[in-house]
């Protein structure tokens, strides 16, 4: 089953008067419920485009999206928030956190602007999220008191304080260590199979070779799309599945 439906999307910017630049043209995708999927392509190939454009944080010029049942683009901005608010997880690469708040106010805000369940909930969520990632400790320090892998696995419960239906991620490990980005990796495919569904854009084939599905972009079109199976699941090691994404990488030009 689809949770995720794009149909025609197409995206272009106005560089002056009668000048317009294409960065999507007519793409179509599905993501099934509970996928893991990876987007990958050169720089400029529109895979953050298609990530915001399919997220509602950027407007389409052309094209259908629907989440969950609902058509995202058809609906009012107001609307379009709330969904973004209760729906949808977002984790990047830099890290939007509020200085003025301490960590666990950070992980806790979106929960208490959803009006999903009371206050006692949200921070019992709160919680168990900042458990489960091992920063409870930082609950109470400021932004400036953590690391940048700990900045990202408070994103990270950020994104689930709500309990979203699809995690967006665009390059959320771009900026950290190997070992700090192999462990954002681990959580993320623990979300995933708990039954989260997941969408990253990343450059690193490493984190790439982890999904489920690889989408290749180019020239703002899906070019190809390669199937890897469940990471966890079908007994293949992580080097293996390098060597294959590699491999058909390498064929289109990566």
């Amino acid at each position: 089953m689809s949770i995720l439906k794009v149909e025609n999307l197409s995206k272009s910017y106005s560089l002056g008067k009668e000048n317009e630049q294409l960065i999507l043209q007519d793409v179509s995708l599905q993501i099934k419920e509970g996928e893991f999927a990876a987007v990958m392509g050169p720089s400029g190939s529109g895979k953050s485009t298609l990530l915001y454009t399919i997220s509602g944080m950027d407007t389409v010029t052309s094209g259908r999206v629907v989440l969950d049942g609902l058509e995202l683009t058809s609906l009012p901005e107001d609307k379009l928030s709330a969904m973004r608010l209760k729906k949808m997880g977002f984790v990047f690469q830099d890290i939007h956190l509020l200085k003025n708040l301490s960590i666990f106010d950070n992980v806790i805000l979106p929960g208490y602007l959803s009006n999903n369940a009371n206050r006692e909930q949200v921070n019992r969520r709160a919680r168990e999220l900042m458990e489960s990632v091992g920063i409870t400790p930082l609950a109470d320090h400021d932004i400036t008191q953590a690391s940048g892998g700990q900045l990202q696995r408070v994103g990270i419960c950020r994104a689930l304080i709500n309990e979203p239906c699809v995690v967006f991620g665009d390059e959320p490990t771009g900026a950290l260590n190997s070992k700090a980005a192999g462990r954002i990796m681990s959580l993320l495919t623990e979300i995933n199979q708990s039954g989260t569904t997941i969408l990253l854009v990343t450059h690193n084939i490493k984190i790439a070779s982890q999904a489920d599905r690889v989408i290749y972009m180019l020239d703002g079109q899906i070019e190809s799309q390669k199937e890897l199976g469940k990471f966890a699941a079908n007994g293949r090691n992580q080097r293996a599945r390098e060597e294959e994404l590699s491999e058909w990488l390498f064929e289109l030009g990566f």
